[in-house]
């Protein structure tokens, strides 16, 4: 039996949540074309033949402006020295920079065997790839160079037999039916501010939060969900969120012309949520105005 733990590192947009949703098969992570989406650590375990993977996402590593995306890069170096395996994940559909040079650097004097991760070869042709390879080639700092797609999928079994390749021997770390160790209203608190995401602009994905203040489960549905019997389709599950935004210029804007954009907000996140929970959802939304609480 082998056991381990790998972590995905990178900068913010190379594809590290699409990577993580792929290999555990559920949507841990949201997902967005906006920079600096993922937060937190998200843990996802996967099973094989003979194998456990704990997969890591974490924060995309940058130039921190304020408290808070301190803190997210630091939940994201944490994991350089606490892991089995680190996977550093490049998108190679951008230049190379001064970024990716120091997040590359950053495995240098680690111990902790790393793979090198190159990301989105969808995006590119072919005869672009083979001399990106060569160059990091050269660099014997990577035990595995793996060039892949989590969008599509391609190449992403050969990652897995790698990673599985190089994991030590040990025992099972988490039950069979482990998924992840966040709690539900992470993940709905995550679904709205995808949305969010989603549907606003400029300087609201950065400066916005979702918290849930309230997540009612109905007895029936609490019952079924404890005993393993999973949640039964007549069962309604409320919610109640804050979206905290900066300024109070920004809070029309999340909410739009006569309400307009957080009920589009609203609506797509609580498709999602009933497909999430298989349960009914009712989703209620408000903006408040927290000054500097990033």
């Amino acid at each position: 039996m082998k056991s381990g733990f790998i972590s995905f590192i990178g900068r913010p947009n190379a594809g590290k949540s699409t990577l993580l949703n792929r290999l555990v098969g559920a949507k841990l992570a949201i997902v967005s074309d906006k920079p600096q989406t993922t937060r937190t650590r998200i843990l996802g375990v996967k099973n094989y033949a003979g194998a456990q993977v704990v997969f890591l996402d974490t924060p995309g590593i940058h130039r921190p402006l304020h408290r808070m995306n301190v803190r997210m890069v630091d939940t994201a170096l944490e994991t350089l020295r606490e892991v089995d395996l680190l996977g550093v994940v490049v998108d190679v559909a951008e230049p190379p920079g001064k970024g990716e040079r120091f997040l590359i650097d950053l495995v240098k004097d680690v111990k902790t065997p790393s793979f090198l991760i190159l990301n989105k070869i969808d995006l590119i042709r072919k005869s672009k790839l083979l001399p990106i390879i060569d160059r990091y080639r050269r660099d014997d700092r990577f035990v595995e160079i793996v060039p892949v797609s989590a969008a599509t999928g391609e190449n992403v079994d050969r990652l897995e037999r790698a990673v599985i390749e190089h994991l030590p021997e040990g025992e099972q770390l988490f039950p069979d039916d482990f998924l992840t160790d966040q709690p539900e209203r992470f993940f709905a608190a995550e679904v709205v501010r995808e949305k969010l995401l989603q549907f606003t602009h400029a300087e609201i994905p950065f400066s916005s939060a979702v918290v849930i203040d309230r997540f009612d489960e109905p007895p029936a549905r609490t019952q079924q969900h404890d005993a393993g019997q999973g949640r039964a389709n007549g069962d309604l599950l409320r919610i109640y969120c804050t979206i905290v935004v900066d300024r109070e210029s920004q809070k029309p804007i999340v909410v739009g012309k006569g309400g307009e954009m957080i009920k589009q907000i609203g609506t797509a996140a609580r498709e999602e949520l009933e497909r999430f929970f298989s349960a009914r959802v009712y989703l209620d939304l408000r903006v408040r105005v927290k000054s500097d609480w990033r």
